[in-house]
């Protein structure tokens, strides 16, 4: 399953500059984890955290429902792009 592209397509919609949107794969320290850094522009941010960082919980919950499946752990960070 390709992660990055899974994550993109859920936080695009959510963020008004959709060209700033990155989904990077990050070196994990621990076995069995994937990490994902998304970021975003400094505007869309708050978009995509969403009021008490409800819509972050939501895509941890979705990637890592996923990732179960194949048998690995997912941890995801979100911050804004450098301007």
């Amino acid at each position: 399953m390709d992660f990055i592209e899974m994550i993109k397509g859920f936080v695009t919609p959510l963020a008004r500059n959709h060209a700033a949107v990155v989904v990077k794969e990050v070196e994990s320290t621990e076995a069995g984890t994937l990490m994902f850094e998304i970021l975003v522009a400094q505007d869309d941010l708050g978009r995509v955290i969403g009021r008490e960082g409800r819509v972050a919980n939501a895509l941890r919950t979705i990637t890592y429902a996923a990732a179960i499946k194949e048998g690995f752990k997912v941890k995801l960070t979100f911050a804004a792009l450098p301007e």
